[in-house]
């Protein structure tokens, strides 16, 4: 691949969303799938801002009652302070040079909130749904770092060129850039120990796994001293601190309730082969447990929590700011 000059592609500092976590525990909000009630949704999120939740962050599934970008863009313009992130968009679904404007004017109209989750994609289906090839997963990372490369060099506003195996972009210059400093921070999703943690090290400012083969592997005790363990190593190749990468990880789903008996009703009332397909990646309990959970997670090693809500169970996202958030206030 071919680059007119090189961007700046490490973080040569720590990005100060990264180090607002280095003594705190935060907790963020994913809904699958993207309620279709807009003035709901917001004021929803409203809520979640005025409550302390430090980000809502948006699927990229567009099949999924709607768009991530539309999504981020109603919420920039109709919140004030909360983080505006993807979880996690597929660098294929759109051509980075359109990838690079809408995160871009995302973050201009958010007055630089935005977090940019990336990613290789996982859904074969979606891939034919939207009419594309779903390559092997070597060319899929490849074209992650391709990709990479190109909204670093796009939102530099130099003038830039790039000719790569998968992707091309170019700008005579003047390309209107985020407005957030240093950088709109990356985080990469997965757990891959050969390539993935490596690209964390070298690209990303955070890093995104969970107890699920679709976002990251990351099922035992054991898989995350490992992987942690890794991901230190390449940092270090790097010249990079461990603690200027921020580890976050994906809970999919969380659903809270008062009791065991109505965390029961709950449960049976939800689509059961989304919580079968999700396994060990769902956690399911009482506000006390939930406590318990996240504590051990946090003594293991993470230090951000995305909680992936199901549509329509507002009461988990409730429990979550009132009842679970303030033991780690």
């Amino acid at each position: 691949m071919t680059a007119s000059f090189v961007p700046e592609l490490t973080p040569n500092v720590v990005h100060p969303w990264v180090a607002a976590g280095r003594d705190r525990v935060r907790f963020a909000v994913s809904i699958y799938p993207n309620p279709p009630d807009w003035p709901g949704f917001i004021r929803h999120v409203r809520w979640m801002e005025d409550h302390g939740i430090d980000g809502y962050f948006s699927y990229d599934h567009p099949a999924a009652n709607a768009d991530c970008w539309t999504a981020l863009a109603a919420l920039a313009a109709s919140t004030s302070t909360i983080r505006l992130g993807t979880a996690i968009d597929c660098v294929y679904y759109r051509s980075p040079y359109l990838l690079a404007r809408q995160a871009a004017d995302v973050d201009r109209i958010s007055g630089g909130r935005l977090v940019l989750g990336i990613g290789i994609g996982d859904r074969p289906d979606e891939f034919e749904m939207m009419g594309m090839t779903y390559p092997p997963v070597g060319q899929r990372l490849r074209a992650l770092e391709e990709a990479i490369v190109i909204l670093r060099g796009l939102w530099s506003g130099e003038p830039f060129a790039f000719s790569g195996d998968h992707f091309t972009a170019s700008t005579p210059g003047g390309f209107l850039p985020p407005v957030q400093q240093p950088h709109i921070p990356i985080i990469i999703a997965g757990g891959g120990e050969k390539v993935t943690l490596r690209q964390v090290a070298k690209y990303a400012d955070a890093s995104n796994m969970g107890a699920h083969e679709s976002i990251g592997g990351a099922y035992s005790a054991e898989d995350l001293a490992r992987k942690f363990d890794v991901l230190r190593g390449y940092l270090a190749e790097h010249g990079r601190a461990p603690e200027s990468v921020l580890r976050t990880q994906f809970t999919m789903p969380l659903i809270v309730a008062e009791t065991r008996d109505a965390l029961a009703r709950k449960m049976a009332a939800m689509p059961q082969d989304v919580l079968a397909w999700c396994g060990a990646a769902l956690f399911a309990g009482t506000p006390d447990e939930t406590i318990a959970f996240y504590r051990d997670l946090t003594a293991k090693g993470f230090q951000y929590f995305i909680a992936n809500i199901l549509a329509g169970d507002e009461e988990t996202v409730e429990l979550l700011a009132e009842a679970v958030m303030p033991a780690f206030a």
